[in-house]
C-alpha cells in the first residue's frame, strides 16, 4: 500500500512536469481604439482574468477549462472579415447568443474592426486633402457603426462577467462533490472485505467523478492526486472480485495504449499549437482512465510522457521563435520611430521640403504596416510612440500651411492693389512720370512673396497687360523713335551675321573676336518691340553654337594639360595625387550644389510671360555651363584614379577603361556622402 501511494504521487508529479502550460500562448492584436477602452468595470476585468486563467488551465495536464465550447469556435478566432458591418453583425450574434463569449474571438473582432475603421478614416482624410481641403479644418465625423460596435462590446463584457460568476460558483460546487467522492472511496479502501462489498458502489462513484465538471484551478491537481491515490488503494485491496478487477485493468490498458499512440501521432502534426491543445485533451482522458496492472503502470506512463515531451518541446520552440520574431519586429519598429522623429525635427523652409518629408513618412507608415506584432507588453507603447511622432510632424505641417495660407491671402491683396494702381495709369499721357510710377510698381511687385500659381498667373497677366498698354501707347505717341529702333535692328542683324561667319573660322583669336562682337551687340540700343524676341533668339542660338564649340576644344585642352601634369605629380606618389583628388571632390560637390540651387529656382519662376521666358532661358544656359564644368571635374577625377591604378600596377593599364567607368559611376555617390 505504501508503494502504491508513492507511485501515485510520483505519477501525478510527472504529469504536472510534462505539461507545463506556456504563458500567453495566443496573443491578440491591440488596436489603438481598443487601448482607449481599457476602463472596464470590475466584473469585466475579473471575467477576462479568469478566462485567461482558464486558457492556461486548458494547457495544463488533466485540468478541465471553464469554457467547454472552445474547440467549436476556434475557426471564428481567425475568421477574415471584409467590412466593419460584418464584424458588427458577428458581435451582435455573440451578444445575443446563449453561449459564453470567447475572449480570443472578442479580441480578434476588436482588432479587425479598428484596423478596418482606421483604414477607412485614413482613406477619407486622403480623399479630402486630394480635393484641395484645408488640413487644419479637417474633422473626424462620428461613426454610427463604431458606436453600435462599442454598445455590443459592452453587452459582451457584462455577459462575460455574469458567466464568470456562474462558472466560479459551479467550480466550487464541483469541488465539494469531488471531495465527497474522495471521502467515500477513502472509507471503502480500508480492508479487502470492505473493498469487495463496495465494488459496485465504487464503479458508480467513478462514473459520477467523470461527469462532474472542473474545480477551481488552485485545487485541481491536489484533488486529482488524492482521487488517484485512493482509487489505486481500492484496486490493490480488491481480492474477491479479481475477475472484474482484471477486466477493468485490461480495458484501461487498451484505452491508455490508444492514448499513447494518439500522442505519438501528434509529433507529425504541422500545426504545433493545435497539436499541443490536442495533447492536453489526451492528458485529461489519461487521468480520467482508471489504473492498469501494477507492473505495467510505470512502463505505460513513461511511453505517454515521452510522446508528450516531444510535443511540448516543439510547442516551446514555436513560441521561442515567435518571441524572437516579435523582438525583431520591435527593433524594426523602433528604427522607424527614430526615423520619423528625426524627420519631425528637421527644419522645413519651403513647401517642397514639407512635401518631400511627407512622402518619406507616408512610405515609412506603409513599411510599418508590413511588420508584424511586437511583444505584447511593448506593442501598444511602440505604436503610441510611432503615432505621436507622425502626429507631431503632420501637426507642424498643418500649422505651416495655415500660416502660408494667411500669407498667401496678404500677398494676393497686395498684388491686387498693384494691379488696380497699374490699371488706373494705363490711359495716362504723362509719359515720363507715369513710366516711373509703373516701373516703381514693377519693383514693388518683385518684393511681394508667392501666391498660389493659378491666381498668381492671372494677377501677373492682368498687371503685365496694364503696363504693356501704357508703354505701347507711349511708343505709338513717340513715333520718331521707331526709325532709331529699326536702325538698331539692322545693326544687331549685322552682328549676328558676323557671328555666323565666325563659326566657320579657326584660330587662336576666335575667342577675342567673339568677345568683341558680344560687346558690340550689347552696346546697341532697343529694337522694335515686335522684333525683340526674334532677334534675341537668333543671337543666342548662334552664340550657343560658338560657345559649345569653344567649350569642347577648351575642355579637351584643359583635360590634356591636366593629364600631362598628373604624370609629373605621380612621381611624388599617391599622397600628392590624393590631395588633388580631394580638392576636385570638394569642387565637384560645390558645382552639384550650385546646379541644384539653380534647378530649384527654375521651379519657382513664372515663365508665362515673354520676360519670364527670357529669364528662364538665361538660367538654363547657366545650368548648362555648370554641368559642362562638372563633367570636366569628373573627368579629372577619373584621370587621377586611372593614374593611381597604373602606379599600383607598375604602369600596366590593362583595366584602365573599367576603372574609369567605375570612377564615373561611383563619383556622384561619393560626393553625396
Amino acid at each position: 500500500m505504501i508503494d502504491s501511494h508513492e507511485k501515485s504521487l510520483e505519477e501525478g508529479k510527472n504529469e504536472q512536469a510534462v505539461s507545463v502550460p506556456s504563458n500567453d500562448v495566443e496573443k491578440n492584436a491591440a488596436s489603438i481604439e481598443n487601448v482607449k477602452e481599457n476602463n472596464h468595470d470590475a466584473a469585466a476585468k475579473a471575467a477576462d482574468a479568469v478566462s485567461s486563467q482558464a486558457d492556461k488551465d486548458k494547457t495544463s495536464a488533466g485540468t478541465v477549462a471553464g469554457d467547454d465550447n472552445t474547440g467549436s469556435s476556434e475557426a471564428e478566432h481567425q475568421k477574415i472579415y471584409a467590412t466593419k458591418e460584418e464584424v458588427l453583425q458577428r458581435a451582435k450574434e455573440i451578444a445575443s447568443s446563449s453561449e459564453t463569449p470567447q475572449k480570443a474571438e472578442v479580441d480578434h473582432l476588436k482588432a479587425v474592426f479598428y484596423r478596418l475603421h482606421n483604414a477607412q478614416r485614413e482613406a477619407q482624410q486622403k480623399e479630402y486633402l486630394e480635393k484641395g481641403g484645408d488640413p487644419a479644418k479637417y474633422q473626424v465625423l462620428p461613426d454610427d457603426t463604431e458606436e453600435a460596435f462599442k454598445a455590443e462590446l459592452q453587452l459582451i463584457k457584462e455577459k462575460r462577467a455574469k458567466a464568470f460568476e456562474q462558472m466560479a460558483a459551479e467550480r466550487e460546487n464541483n469541488l465539494k462533490k469531488k471531495l465527497e467522492i474522495i471521502d467515500k472511496i477513502k472509507n471503502m479502501a480500508t480492508s479487502p472485505d470492505e473493498a469487495n462489498k463496495s465494488f459496485q458502489e465504487f464503479k458508480e462513484l467513478q462514473q459520477q467523478w467523470k461527469e462532474i465538471g472542473s474545480v477551481p484551478p488552485e485545487n485541481n491537481n491536489e484533488v486529482w492526486r488524492n482521487y488517484q491515490l485512493y482509487v489505486e488503494q481500492f484496486y490493490d485491496l480488491l481480492n474477491l472480485n479479481r475477475e472484474a478487477r482484471e477486466y477493468d485493468f485490461k480495458k484501461n490498458l487498451e484505452i491508455k495504449t490508444h492514448l499513447c499512440e494518439e500522442a505519438e501521432k501528434l509529433a507529425g502534426d504541422d500545426d504545433v499549437v493545435d497539436a499541443f491543445h490536442k495533447l492536453q485533451d489526451l492528458h485529461q482522458q489519461y487521468r480520467e482512465t482508471g489504473p492498469v496492472e501494477k507492473d505495467l503502470r510505470e512502463q505505460l506512463w513513461t511511453r505517454f510522457k515521452a510522446a508528450s515531451t516531444v510535443i511540448n518541446k516543439r510547442h516551446q520552440q514555436h513560441f521561442e521563435e515567435l518571441r524572437v520574431k516579435e523582438e525583431d519586429n520591435l527593433k524594426r519598429k523602433t528604427e522607424l520611430c527614430e526615423k520619423v522623429e528625426a524627420i519631425a525635427k528637421e527644419e522645413n523652409k519651403t513647401t517642397s521640403d514639407w512635401e518631400k518629408h511627407s512622402k518619406e513618412i507616408i512610405a515609412i507608415q506603409a513599411e510599418w504596416k508590413t511588420i508584424g506584432f511586437a511583444p505584447q507588453k511593448m506593442n501598444v507603447k511602440i505604436f503610441e510612440r510611432f503615432r505621436t511622432a507622425c502626429d507631431s510632424f503632420f501637426g507642424q505641417k498643418s500649422e505651416y500651411y495655415k500660416k502660408l495660407k494667411e500669407q498667401y491671402s496678404v500677398n494676393i491683396d497686395k498684388k491686387k492693389n498693384l494691379v488696380e494702381q497699374a490699371r488706373a495709369l494705363t490711359d495716362s499721357t504723362d509719359w515720363k512720370e507715369t513710366a516711373e510710377k509703373l516701373i516703381a510698381l514693377q519693383k514693388e511687385w518683385k518684393t511681394i512673396g508667392r501666391v498660389p500659381n493659378k491666381i498668381g498667373n492671372q494677377l501677373w497677366n492682368d498687371f503685365l497687360a496694364a503696363c504693356n498698354h501704357f508703354f505701347e501707347a507711349r511708343k505709338a505717341a513717340r513715333g520718331d523713335s521707331g526709325s532709331i529702333e529699326h536702325q538698331n535692328l539692322e545693326k544687331k542683324n549685322a552682328v549676328i551675321a558676323k557671328l555666323r561667319e565666325l563659326k566657320e573660322q579657326a584660330g587662336e583669336n576666335v575667342q577675342e573676336q567673339l568677345k568683341a562682337l558680344v560687346d558690340e551687340f550689347n552696346a546697341i540700343g532697343h529694337v522694335p518691340y515686335k522684333e525683340k524676341d526674334k532677334i534675341y533668339k537668333e543671337y543666342h542660338d548662334v552664340l550657343d553654337e560658338l560657345y559649345n564649340n569653344l567649350k569642347i576644344k577648351s575642355a579637351r585642352r584643359k583635360l590634356d594639360s591636366f593629364r600631362s601634369n598628373l604624370k609629373k605629380a605621380a612621381v611624388k606618389g599617391e599622397e600628392a595625387l590624393g590631395g588633388e583628388r580631394s580638392r576636385l571632390m570638394h569642387q565637384y560637390d560645390q558645382l552639384k550644389q550650385e546646379i541644384s540651387t539653380y534647378e530649384n529656382n527654375l521651379g519657382f519662376l513664372n515663365a508665362s510671360s515673354k520676360k519670364g521666358n527670357t529669364l528662364v532661358d538665361e538660367m538654363n544656359r547657366r545650368v548648362g555651363r555648370l554641368k559642362d564644368n562638372l563633367k570636366l571635374v569628373r573627368d579629372k577625377i577619373k584621370a587621377i584614379d586611372e593614374e593611381n591604378k597604373n602606379e599600383r600596377n607598375g604602369g600596366k593599364n590593362n583595366n584602365a577603361g573599367s576603372a574609369a567607368e567605375k570612377t564615373e559611376s561611383a563619383q556622384p555617390e561619393a560626393s553625396q556622402q
